[in-house]
């Protein structure tokens, strides 16, 4: 019967933190937490700077994962393909949107470009 008291203790001291979230100092960075995805977003920065031009598609793939959204059409005889990773928030709704990503474009097979300046190249030449 000496257990009944300690094991209702536990259980109500189960149910009072559930919900609770504990911030490690390994998560504290620059005065706050770090959001889920956040690491991620450095990490696909980081790997977006470092990618050589004339990679192809596959590659950039293998290298940065699926990609959030992808485009692809044809026009004057070439295949343009961009592929967006996301890099930063910009609505704190944990939904991502294309202005949350970098874009990355392909011409015929090949990155080209990364960013809007890459982006909106190819938009001005068609």
């Amino acid at each position: 019967m000496k257990a009944l008291p300690v094991l209702a203790t536990v259980l109500a001291g189960s149910l009072l933190l559930q919900g609770c979230v504990i911030v490690t100092e390994s998560d504290w960075k620059e005065g706050r937490a770090e959001y889920d995805g956040q690491v991620d977003e450095r990490e696909n920065r980081n790997r977006i700077a470092a990618l050589p031009m004339q990679l192809s598609v596959n590659d950039v793939k293998q290298r940065l994962g699926t990609p959030d959204f992808s485009d692809r059409w044809q026009a004057d005889d070439s295949d343009y393909q961009v592929l967006y990773y996301r890099t930063h928030r910009t609505h704190a709704d944990g939904m991502t949107t294309r202005d949350e990503c970098t874009p990355l474009v392909f011409v015929n097979g090949e990155l080209t470009g990364t960013g809007d300046l890459a982006l909106d190249s190819i938009k001005k030449s068609r």
